[in-house]
């Protein structure tokens, strides 16, 4: 399963690049807008620079016409650029559309599986379901991922990938790569977080005291 890390924030993909593990960013607007008026372009193409993946880069038209529109012009900055759009009929036509550009698309805010079927049917690359959403509705949110990889799997037609997103704890990980998720795009702390134990930390400290024990000797 490939890692992706959801934010536009440069320090945090930078960072976390560093560590070897990245294999694409997803950003919305409300992670764009957390930037502090950083100007939308700049940050997408700076992002393909420090990431050599797919960039996901989200539409805010409602409608085909304009989703179309945005896509295109997102597509020109950088090849790696994927158009995101929503699971709306609006969102299908748009992806159908971009799809015969040549252009990839993630669909997302997937809270069913018909919704990720009728995506798929509509060529899109990614389908991004929200099991951290699910999970606050009191269903299970990893159901979501098993339900849709296990139709995914009766199509061979079907090549779209499952990103898992809203992901909220490093279990979600685990939980997303055993559903069968091709994707979890999680937020920096949550990378962090996965990289912590106690006893990590532990075996960490008796190694020191041991060497410098050794060497007082």
């Amino acid at each position: 399963m490939e890692i992706y890390l959801d934010t536009a924030n440069l320090a945090e993909i930078r960072e976390a690049a560093s560590w070897g593990i990245l294999s694409g960013v997803t950003t919305n607007p409300t992670l764009i807008a957390r930037e502090h008026g950083a100007d939308f372009k700049a940050i997408i193409t700076e992002i393909a620079e420090l990431v050599d993946g797919p960039i996901s880069a989200e539409t805010i038209s409602l409608d085909a016409e304009g989703m179309v529109r945005e896509g295109l012009e997102y597509a020109s900055w950088h090849s790696n650029v994927i158009i995101k759009v929503p699971s709306t009929t609006e969102g299908l036509r748009a992806v159908n559309q971009l799809a015969w550009h040549g252009i990839r698309c993630n669909v997302t805010l997937c809270f069913n599986a018909v919704q990720a079927l009728l995506a798929a049917r509509a060529g899109a690359f990614i389908i991004s379901p929200f099991v951290g959403r699910v999970d606050d509705t009191g269903v299970d949110g990893m159901a979501l991922i098993r339900e849709i990889a296990g139709i995914y799997r009766q199509d061979r037609e079907i090549t779209t990938k499952i990103l898992a997103a809203s992901i909220r704890h490093p279990r979600h990980i685990v939980e997303a790569a055993l559903a069968g998720a091709d994707i979890a795009t999680c937020p920096f702390k949550v990378l962090q977080q996965a990289m912590r134990h106690p006893l990590t930390d532990r075996g960490i400290e008796q190694f020191l005291a041991d060497w410098k024990s050794r060497s007082a000797s």
